[in-house]
């Protein structure tokens, strides 16, 4: 009876992660992001590391790079990490998740050391194309929160170095081919390094994206009870339809901040495969 029991537990355990869309793949390879020291940094600093996740049955030739979020001070790894590897494995996709320096550095922008790792990543992933069997010219970004405002920094601001280059890996361009900023924070000036304090609805854009010629498609992901608020990706939305960009924006009813791969019954647990469905329609 007892193993009736356990047998018929692990056959309900493995629908439900089915259902999910969540697939566990191998663990992944872990490589440091830079050959040597990071910009900046003493020889005995963290390293910053970047993960390849490969999925059991790849489907696509795309690739998602995931910047999980934590204020610039930490890092969400798990549910806006690993479950979102798991997710995009579980569709056959290739995912990187990047575990850029924090905490902030100081005496400089919150975001240069990430947004330096950032750059970096991309270079060496578009560089390990062949390698990791991926397209070079179908390489996205993912961010949350801090990672949203750093997927917005890698997507609009890519022909502006944030480092010296070292070697030639360097010379490869770091821009991405499409990108979804999740919840992204500091994005209105009335909030530029925490929560809006007027909700954004009478703010402007921070000057930190240049929008240039190389900004991609996005779509932008948010709640509409999020301290950091919407109006941040409705701006940023706005400002890709005067590019002629396309963009897709889903904003929640209800719904506060960080919510990222965690299980949820509400409407905004669908999030995943909105992005996902958008990726396909755009031929990614």
């Amino acid at each position: 009876m007892k193993r009736n029991l356990f047998a018929a537990l692990t056959l309900a355990f493995a629908v439900v992660v089915a259902a999910c869309g969540i697939g566990q793949a191998a663990d992944p390879a872990v490589y440091n992001v830079w050959p040597g020291v990071a910009p900046g940094e003493k020889a005995d600093a963290v390293k910053p590391t970047y993960e390849i996740w490969q999925p059991e049955t790849k489907t696509s030739d795309s690739c998602m790079i995931v910047c999980p979020g934590g204020a610039y001070q930490g890092l969400a790894y798990e549910h806006e990490g690993v479950k979102i590897a798991q997710y995009f494995n579980s569709k056959g996709i290739t995912v990187v998740v990047l575990k850029y320096r924090v905490p902030r550095r100081e005496g400089l922008p919150k975001h240069m050391a990430a947004w330096q790792d950032a750059q970096r990543t991309i270079r060496v992933v578009r560089s390990r194309a062949k390698e990791i069997g991926i397209n070079p010219d179908k390489i996205g970004i993912m961010g949350f929160s801090a990672g949203g405002h750093l997927t917005l920094m890698s997507s609009t601001t890519s022909l502006t170095n944030s480092y010296d280059p070292i070697d030639d890996v360097d010379k490869i361009p770091c821009n991405v081919n499409f990108a979804a900023p999740v919840y992204p924070a500091y994005v209105l000036e009335d909030g530029a390094d925490g929560p809006n304090a007027g909700k954004g609805n009478n703010s402007e854009m921070v000057d930190d994206f240049a929008f240039d010629e190389k900004t991609p498609p996005m779509c932008l992901i948010h709640g509409d009870d999020d301290v950091y608020s919407p109006m941040g990706s409705v701006f940023v939305y706005k400002k890709l339809r005067t590019m002629n960009i396309p963009a897709e924006m889903h904003i929640y009813a209800k719904v506060n901040h960080g919510f990222g791969g965690n299980p949820t019954d509400n409407h905004v647990g669908d999030w995943l495969n909105r992005v996902y469905a958008w990726m396909q329609t755009i031929g990614f």
